[in-house]
C-alpha cells in the first residue's frame, strides 16, 4: 500500500485547525467545557497518524516531525495535547519490533481516525503495581479493579488498561470505550490540566476476549518508544511556554495599562513589560530547541536499531529537555503576570492556567530526578534507569 498521506499534508491540516482550537482554549478551561468536538476533529483530520508507516497508508513521520506537531498543538491547547498522549503512545507501541500481529490489527484503526485512551495507574500500592484482576469466564475473562489517571479515556473509541491474569502476570488489553462494565468517571480535580479527562476508570466485571490481551513490555527496558513517551511530556511543556508568550503579548497589547509611575503611555512601550515578554519569548524558544534536539537524538537511536550507547544518549537528552522545558514553562507562566497589574489575575483572562498546567505536567516526572540522571551520566557515565525513560 502506498502512502496516502504525507507529513506536509498533516502540517497543512494542523495549520488550519490549531488556530481555531487556540481561540477557545482559555474559555473552555475557565468554564470547564471538555474538548470533545476539538479532539474528534483532530482525529478526523488524521492528525494522530504521523508515525503510521507508509505500508499502512500513513506518512511514516520521524519523531522530530511528530514532536513538532505536539509542541504546536500544546501551544494551542495543552489540555488537548496531554489528553491525546495515550493515542500517540499507543501508535508508538505498535512500531516496536515484537508487535507484528497487533500492528496489523490496530494501525488500520488508527488510520481510520479512531482514538485510543488509557486507564493507567492504580492507587494504594507502589508505583506501577497492578492490582486489578482477570478471572476466567468460560473461554473469556472478566476484569475487575479501579484505575486512576485515565488520561484521554473519555474522548476515546478504545481504552487500554492492565490487570493480573490467572497466573498473576500483568497483561494489557484494549476494549471498546462503550463496552458494558467499563465505567469512566469525570472526576479529575487536579489544579491544572483540568480538561484532560484524567479521572477514574472502574472495571466492573468487564468482559475481555482472549484476543484482546497482550503481554506487557518488560518494565525497565529502554527503547526509542520509552524515550518518546517522556519526550512527549517535554513537548507539552514547551508548548505551554509558547502559549504563555502568546497570551502575555495579547494581554500587554490589548488589555494592560502602564502603572502610575511608568514612563510609557501604553504597556507595549513600557521597558519592564518588554523585558518580561522578552524573557518569556527566550524561555519558549530555548525549550522548543531543547525538545527538538532531544527528538533528533531519539530518531538517531531508532535509526541505529536501538544501539545501546545511542539509546543512553537519547535518554539523557530527553531528561535534559524535560528538565529545561519544565523550568521554562513554569517560569513563563509566572512571568505572564509581569505584563500587567492586578487586572492580569482576572479570571476572564485565565493567565494562571499556564502555570497550573505546567505544574501538573511537570509533576508526572519530577524534574529533580531528570537533573540527577543527567548529572550522574555526565559525572560518572551512569546509565539512566530504564524504568524512567
Amino acid at each position: 500500500m502506498t502512502a496516502v498521506l504525507t507529513v506536509d499534508d498533516l502540517y497543512q491540516r494542523a495549520r488550519q485547525i490549531l488556530p481555531r482550537i487556540a481561540e477557545g482554549a482559555a474559555e473552555r478551561e475557565r468554564l470547564r467545557v471538555l474538548p470533545y468536538e476539538q479532539i474528534r476533529e483532530i482525529a478526523r483530520l488524521r492528525l494522530l497518524t504521523f508515525r503510521v508507516p507508509p505500508a499502512f497508508g500513513g506518512p511514516g513521520a520521524s519523531v522530530a516531525q511528530v514532536i513538532r506537531f505536539v509542541v504546536d498543538m500544546a501551544s494551542a491547547d495543552a489540555n488537548i495535547a496531554q489528553a491525546l498522549r495515550p493515542a500517540f503512545l499507543f501508535t508508538e507501541g505498535l512500531l516496536a519490533p515484537d508487535s507484528g500481529e497487533w500492528r496489523q490489527r490496530w494501525l488500520p484503526r488508527v488510520m481510520a481516525g479512531d482514538i485510543f485512551g488509557t486507564a493507567g495507574w492504580e492507587r494504594g500500592a507502589a508505583n506501577g503495581v497492578v492490582q486489578a484482576r482477570l478471572t476466567q469466564d468460560g473461554d473469556n475473562f472478566r476484569a475487575n479493579g479501579t484505575k486512576s489517571y485515565s488520561t484521554g479515556a473519555l474522548f476515546a473509541d478504545w481504552v487500554s488498561t492492565s490487570a493480573l491474569n490467572t497466573d498473576s502476570e500483568a497483561v494489557s488489553f484494549t476494549v471498546p470505550r462503550d463496552r458494558e462494565g467499563l465505567r469512566l468517571l469525570d472526576d479529575w480535580d487536579g489544579t491544572g490540566q483540568r480538561l484532560t479527562a484524567s479521572g477514574t476508570t472502574q472495571l466492573d466485571n468487564l468482559l475481555v476476549y482472549p484476543d484482546e490481551i497482550r503481554a506487557l513490555p518488560r518494565r525497565g527496558r529502554r527503547s526509542p518508544g520509552t524515550a518518546f513517551a517522556q519526550l512527549f511530556l517535554a513537548a507539552v511543556l514547551a508548548g505551554i511556554a509558547a502559549n504563555a508568550r502568546d497570551d502575555a503579548v495579547q494581554y500587554a497589547r490589548h488589555h494592560s495599562r502602564p502603572i502610575k509611575h511608568s514612563v510609557a503611555e501604553r504597556s507595549a512601550d513600557d521597558p519592564y513589560v518588554k523585558h518580561a515578554i522578552g524573557q518569556i519569548a527566550a524561555l519558549a524558544f530555548a525549550a522548543d530547541a531543547a525538545v527538538s534536539q532531544a527528538a533528533s537524538a531519539v530518531d538517531l537511536a531508532a535509526a541505529a536499531d536501538a544501539e545501546p550507547e545511542l539509546l543512553t544518549r537519547a535518554a539523557v537528552a530527553v531528561a535534559q529537555a524535560q528538565f529545561f522545558a519544565a523550568e521554562a514553562a513554569l517560569r513563563a507562566g509566572e512571568l505572564a503576570f509581569e505584563t500587567g497589574s492586578a487586572s492580569a489575575t482576572l479570571r476572564e483572562y485565565n493567565l494562571d492556567r499556564h502555570w497550573r498546567n505546567a505544574r501538573t505536567v511537570a509533576n508526572h516526572n519530577p524534574r529533580a530526578y531528570k537533573a540527577a540522571v543527567a548529572g550522574a551520566y555526565w559525572l560518572n557515565g551512569t546509565e539512566p534507569p530504564g524504568a524512567l525513560f
